[in-house]
């Protein structure tokens, strides 16, 4: 089996990968739909309310971290995502009856995505960390880019059909496949091989413990680097379901379909960063400042582009660098923190990345209507480029980036990266000790 694809060797992740896809596929499909219907159906193309919409769906992702990565570290894995996803199926069915009789009103929406928020808040960190009791410790790494991998494979799926559908059906029978979708999932937890099942070290009753999470971080300057990165990234630039829409909308005056093949661009280049992360067999710092870089030029490129069809050539490129960024920073944090407290850890990495949504989602949608979607492109480009530069200066401050001219070499511009390299091995050191335990 190829090094991208080691991870499916293992039959509980196998089967996990698979259920976990087709529930992504129905994700992406109602979020396609319900930001196409508050934007054109229940407003008058108001990008101010798709971001409320977000900020609902998000924010309690920020609101509910001191709970959600403590329940993750003391109560059994498995158990808590049955929960989760049932209950998100049912929801997923109930906005879709909503839709499909005609009485979904915009405040429906709002209070659905508010209580999907909350489902997802606990949801978030049991997923990311359940992975850990699906492979050996040395396929870690390979399996969260492989997770990033099914995401972006539904993203690449989800909002083309979602588009299709809602185009020829409407949009309340997408919400109802969604939420037939959830079963995927639920499935694959009923199939494991429970006696094949990595136990998990269990966090003891004690006091403290949320308060440990946040001490563990702080204590910690690379993490903290990477928290400031991604919290800036989710803030202002990974906003892409208003970019999508509004650039489709008013921009370019199409439709859903033209919505949806948007997503679709952009999940062409996510998937493939996806399979490049997985690829890797340790994630590094310098990946991810270097893909806020990138993501960060795409983004402006993308505000340039003067037809629809130039535009869509540009996203897979945002996609990629995205997706580098992001995935990425998330195996570094999974890979390089203690088992012990890798609930709560990545609790506030999810709480970081997405609960900045509810401050930057209406404020790019407000850009979008005050100024037009091109600036809020520009805008969330600086979502990426500063948290570069912030990397930049946290190496030269380490002394670890060292930047040297020296005419001996083919480019003469030297930078030293000894820092990463020492960085990297700390992912290395905390696998042979979760080996050793297990």
């Amino acid at each position: 089996m190829t090094s991208a694809f080691r991870s499916l060797g293992v039959f509980n992740y196998r089967v996990w990968f698979a259920g976990a896809t087709v529930s992504n596929i129905g994700t992406w499909m109602q979020r396609t739909a319900q930001d196409w219907i508050v934007l054109t159906m229940l407003t008058r193309n108001d990008a101010t309310a798709v971001g409320v919409t977000m900020a609902l769906q998000f924010g309690p992702q920020l609101l509910l971290t001191p709970i959600t990565g403590l329940v993750a570290d003391r109560f059994d894995r498995r158990r808590l995502m049955m929960a989760t996803q049932g209950t998100m199926g049912l929801l997923g069915l109930g906005l879709g009856l909503l839709t499909v009789t005609g009485t979904v009103q915009l405040w429906m929406v709002y209070v659905f995505a508010l209580l999907l928020g909350c489902a997802a808040a606990f949801d978030a960190p049991v997923r990311q960390t359940f992975v850990g009791s699906l492979v050996p410790p040395h396929l870690l790494s390979n399996a969260v880019g492989l997770n990033a991998t099914s995401f972006n494979t539904a993203r690449l799926i989800g909002p083309a059909v979602a588009g299709l559908l809602t185009a020829v059906v409407g949009a309340g029978w997408v919400f109802l496949l969604n939420a037939l979708t959830f079963a995927a999932t639920l499935a694959a937890l009923f199939l494991f091989r429970r006696d094949e099942l990595i136990p998990s070290t269990r966090a003891p009753r004690a006091r403290g413990q949320i308060r440990e999470g946040f001490r563990y971080v702080t204590g910690r300057s690379d993490l903290a680097l990477v928290f400031v990165m991604v919290f800036l990234m989710g803030t202002i630039g990974v906003n892409f379901p208003i970019y999508a829409s509004t650039m489709a909308s008013v921009a370019f005056h199409q439709g859903a379909g033209e919505f949806g093949l948007l997503s679709t661009a952009f999940a062409v280049g996510s998937l493939a960063g996806a399979l490049l992360a997985a690829r890797r067999e340790r994630p590094r710092l310098r990946s991810v400042a270097l893909g806020g870089a990138g993501f960060g030029f795409a983004l402006c490129a993308a505000a340039c582009m003067p037809t629809f069809w130039s535009f869509a050539a540009v996203l897979p490129l945002v996609g990629i660098t995205s997706i580098t960024m992001l995935n990425n920073a998330n195996a570094y944090v999974q890979t390089t923190t203690d088992p012990v407290l890798r609930g709560r850890v990545m609790s506030l990495y999810m709480a970081i990345m997405m609960g900045g949504t509810p401050i930057g989602a209406p404020l790019v949608g407000a850009i979008a209507n005050g100024f037009g979607p091109r600036w809020a492109l520009v805008a969330g480009a600086l979502g990426g480029l500063i948290p570069a530069a912030i990397a930049v200066v946290w190496w030269l401050r380490r002394r670890g980036l060292r930047v040297a001219w020296d005419t001996s070499h083919r480019w003469p511009l030297v930078l030293d990266w000894s820092a990463d390299r020492e960085l990297a091995t700390e992912s290395i050191a905390v696998q042979e000790v979760e080996a050793q335990k297990g």
